[in-house]
């Protein structure tokens, strides 16, 4: 385990012997500078493209909005290799992931055909309004409404107004895939219209939010008398809630693949410089069996989408799986890494304390590690509600 450091990025000076390089080359959440963030959202993609990458990173996007139409494997690899060689966050990368199929699957065909190309070549980057206050992890409990100008069935435009809250990227967004009430909070989920909204619209206000490890990642985002043309809603009217389930697969089966190539990765960056001892072994060893046994549950679920299956309930075993994994892997590198985390102020130890700091959420973000277990004792294990 006392191999040399990492290699630095590219055009930096190699680390002296013993040192702790930083985690990551240009990846966003290692600076808590906003100006750094903006930069890595908005030229994700614009890099692919440069680097020529994009041929191979639309391989599975309907060849109707000038996708190759390939396998959905190849481009989850695809994107597990860019992960794994810290070319793309997965976290930023996870927005292509599912909001382009659902724009493909549920907007008009002239509309997906004219802005799915754009998000793919980094020209435009979007958003996901979901979450709001008060709701927690009940998403069928939204209350940010859209009434429309007239008969729901005929009327030209709706009028959005509300909130939503940790809205990943809504500063830097061109567009946003946003779920609203349009029937009444009793018909909770059978109530619920997707509409594909420009961030531009008058109305629409965006205030970042700060996070523990400095980075205004998230933000709330507030619709006041907001115009939206109903040819931008996504599906049918009170059809949201299939919009929103639609994204589930994605966000749980090529998204956590990436996230695990990610965090395989940093498992090495803490092996190279860890000492050579009993208890790196033992630290090591418990974040790899973590990593490998979330790894074989995935690639089960990376092959059943790919047969055309049907994911469900059982990917909270995913969920739960794969925050314990990265919390389970950060834990090694503050064990390890010895004081880096806690005490060190350098490049490198500012940019692990802020991976650290964000694993803390894992067991929070896309759905809480309390309602995961629920969903896995009720509906899987048929314990009965709240087991």
């Amino acid at each position: 385990m006392s191999a040399p450091p990492a290699p630095p990025a590219p055009g930096t000076a190699r680390p002296a012997a013993g040192a702790v390089p930083a985690p990551v080359a240009p990846h966003a959440l290692a600076d808590p500078a906003d100006a750094r963030l903006s930069r890595a959202a908005t030229g994700l993609l614009g890099a692919f493209n440069t680097a020529g990458v994009l041929d191979a990173a639309d391989v599975q996007v309907a060849k109707r909005v000038g996708g190759l139409g390939g396998s959905p494997m190849l481009r989850t690899e695809l994107g597990a290799a860019l992960a794994a060689r810290d070319l793309a966050d997965p976290g930023l990368f996870s927005l292509v992931e599912v909001l382009a199929p659902t724009l493909i699957d549920f907007a008009p065909p002239e509309l997906a055909a004219d802005v799915v190309p754009r998000l793919l070549s980094g020209a435009e980057l979007w958003c996901q309004g979901f979450s709001e206050p008060d709701t927690g992890s009940d998403l069928a409990a939204l209350r940010c409404h859209a009434v429309p100008d007239g008969d729901p069935t005929t009327a030209s435009s709706w009028v959005v107004n509300g909130q939503k809250v940790w809205t990943s990227l809504a500063q830097y967004s061109d567009r946003c895939v946003l779920l609203t009430r349009t029937g009444a909070v009793e018909s909770r989920h059978r109530g619920i219209t997707a509409f594909f909204v420009d961030m531009d619209t008058p109305g629409i206000s965006v205030a970042p939010i700060e996070m523990l490890n400095g980075v205004r990642e998230f933000a709330e985002v507030y619709f006041d008398d907001v115009v939206v043309p109903s040819d931008r809603i996504l599906g049918e009217v009170h059809g949201g809630w299939a919009v929103a389930m639609s994204i589930l697969p994605y966000e749980r089966s090529s998204c956590f693949w990436q996230r695990i190539a990610f965090l395989y990765r940093r498992l090495e960056q803490v092996v190279e410089i860890a000492p050579d001892d009993e208890r790196s072994a033992e630290v090591v060893g418990n974040a790899f069996v973590q990593l490998h046994m979330l790894r074989a549950r995935s690639r089960a679920t990376q092959h059943r989408l790919a047969a055309g299956e049907t994911l469900g309930a059982e990917t909270s075993i995913d969920k739960v799986l794969v925050a314990t994994a990265e919390q389970t892997t950060y834990d090694a590198a503050r064990r390890l890494l010895r004081g880096t985390v806690e005490m060190d102020d350098s490049a490198a130890g500012t940019a692990w304390r802020a991976e650290y700091l964000y694993s803390r959420a894992a067991t929070i973000y896309g759905g809480t590690a309390e309602v995961q277990r629920n969903i896995i004792a009720n509906r899987l294990l048929d314990l009965g509600r709240d087991a």
